[in-house]
């Protein structure tokens, strides 16, 4: 099971941060969180890693939906975006908000995690453009 959307973009990694919330606002989602995983665990248990950042992004619209349908989603938002340095550019990927409706098995999620799916998707598609 694939639990990711992702795209391999030629960007430098600030450029791939900066296209990667420029193209999740215009599919409406806003950056609730920011994790600067390198800089974590530099800090934690200094051991040093490539550039790697969660940005926890959450369309308001959507998770009001899935939050009607059951309360406990809220375990599985936001959703993850990840942005991380790799040998041949920047590597961006999301949880498939798919995910959701097989981690709960409630089929009630179905059309907002196809919605939202569809809208990480095209947002990552136009970070390869």
């Amino acid at each position: 099971m694939d639990i990711g959307i992702s795209v391999r973009v030629p960007l430098p990694f600030d450029e791939a941060v900066e296209r990667t919330r420029t193209a999740l606002k215009e599919q409406g989602f806003g950056v609730l969180t920011e994790i600067d995983v390198r800089q974590t665990l530099r800090d934690k248990i200094g051991e040093d890693t490539e550039r790697y950042l969660i940005l926890g992004a959450c369309n308001p619209r959507l998770a009001h939906r899935a939050l009607e349908v059951d309360r406990r989603i809220g375990l599985l938002l936001p959703c993850n975006v990840v942005v991380r340095e790799s040998e041949d550019g920047t590597l961006v990927e999301a949880l498939d908000p798919e995910i959701m409706v097989q981690a709960t098995e409630e089929p009630g999620f179905a059309p907002v995690a196809a919605e939202a799916a569809a809208r990480l998707r095209t947002a990552l598609d136009t970070l390869d453009s």
